[in-house]
């Protein structure tokens, strides 16, 4: 399955510097607004060591990695729903994306001008883009609001049915907007939620702050108020020294990446939380599998079922589905061996209906 989230956030806050690092692609970065205009693409291999683990304990030569793919989206400004700063383009590029990542600048440079003012407040950026984000939803519906007296004079019959489901949902939406409330926020059922999903809205989508702060985060007065505004969204929140993980980024060696991250006093890069907390925020998970060829990870939505699992894997799999024999990733390390896992009473079989663990390892039994 594709993912992908949108980096966004005003101009100048790194969020070029911070996809540069992600992808090692060389792109704009530059001290003036707008020095991103089209929205950058870069596909990451996600470095899972399970994956590595689980190749190396089955002699399995190739390895294919989960890949996550990070857009990104030209500073939003004031106006941007009014069409400033090239604003509707950039909000057009938002609405193709899973998630938001939504980059705030706490770090202080007086050689980085602020779009806002000379004074850094992370909180007032935040509203700043989430306020035309919520205007462009509002224009949204209310043209959609306008026109279903149009859909409910259709010969279509399955059109009129679901414009006549949509009234209420669209009218509660659209107060809640002028109320200033972003849609993520509003307790919508999952019927709602389907219910205007073509709408493609963008208060809907689930964000995740990124404070690019300096290496002294822990002190920075900015990024704790970018934390108490998180909590209070029940949002997830983590912290980047942007200008750091860009200098490991050009170091040429994966081994040289970690000495430096370690050496620097972190578990892992900035950069790989980042990752990890995009998997999060979209409520996916990694399964395995493995044979004498390949090992692979696979990306799947929480809650799915194995028998889901096999269609992605091939559809043959799915077709001729008989059962699936499946090895979390914590045992396989633990006894070392698919064999030791048996004698140990940890390969469980299960039926089509089984929900899918983050690490599982799976085999497909199946007949076509």
């Amino acid at each position: 399955m594709g993912i992908n989230c949108g980096i966004v956030g005003l101009p100048n806050v790194g969020k070029s510097t911070i996809f540069t690092a992600l992808t090692a692609n060389r792109v704009g970065i530059e001290n003036y607004p707008f020095c991103t205009i089209d929205p950058n693409f870069g596909k990451i291999s996600v470095l899972d060591e399970r994956l590595y683990r689980i190749a190396e304990l089955t002699k399995s030569p190739g390895t294919v990695p989960n890949i996550i793919e990070f857009v990104d989206i030209a500073g939003l400004v004031k106006g941007a729903s009014r069409g400033e700063g090239l604003g509707n383009q950039f909000l057009g590029h938002i609405r193709q994306v899973d998630a938001i990542v939504h980059v705030v600048r706490c770090f202080e440079n007086e050689n980085v001008a602020h779009v806002n003012s000379e004074n850094i407040d992370p909180v007032h950026d935040i509203d700043t883009v989430e306020m035309e984000l919520i205007l462009a939803d509002l224009e949204v519906v209310e043209k959609r609001v306008e026109n279903i007296q149009k859909y409910l004079k259709s010969s279509d019959k399955e059109l009129v049915k679901r414009t006549r489901r949509s009234i209420p949902v669209l009218e509660r939406i659209k107060r809640d907007l002028n109320d200033e409330k972003p849609l993520r926020l509003v307790d919508l059922s999952m019927d709602e939620i389907e219910t205007i999903r073509d709408l493609n809205l963008l208060t809907i989508k689930p964000v995740l702050y990124v404070c690019n702060a300096d290496g002294n985060s822990s002190e920075n007065h900015n990024m704790q108020k970018v934390l108490k505004r998180a909590n209070a969204e029940r949002a997830q929140t983590i912290i980047i020294d942007g200008k750091l993980e860009s200098e490991i980024s050009l170091l040429p060696s994966v081994e040289e990446k970690k000495e430096f991250v370690e050496m620097m006093g972190y578990e892992e890069s900035g950069l790989s939380c980042l990752v990890k907390a995009s998997y999060k925020l979209l409520n996916l998970i990694t399964y395995f599998t493995t044979n004498e060829r390949e090992t692979r990870a696979w990306t799947l939505s929480m809650g799915r079922t194995v028998y889901e699992a096999a269609g992605q894997i091939h559809t043959d799999f799915q077709r001729g589905f008989i059962r699936a024999e499946v090895i979390s990733s914590a045992d396989f390390f633990k006894y070392g061996d698919e064999l030791k896992v048996r004698d140990a009473g940890k390969l469980r079989v299960e039926g089509r209906d089984y929900l899918v663990q983050d690490g599982d390892i799976i085999y497909i039994r199946f007949n076509v």
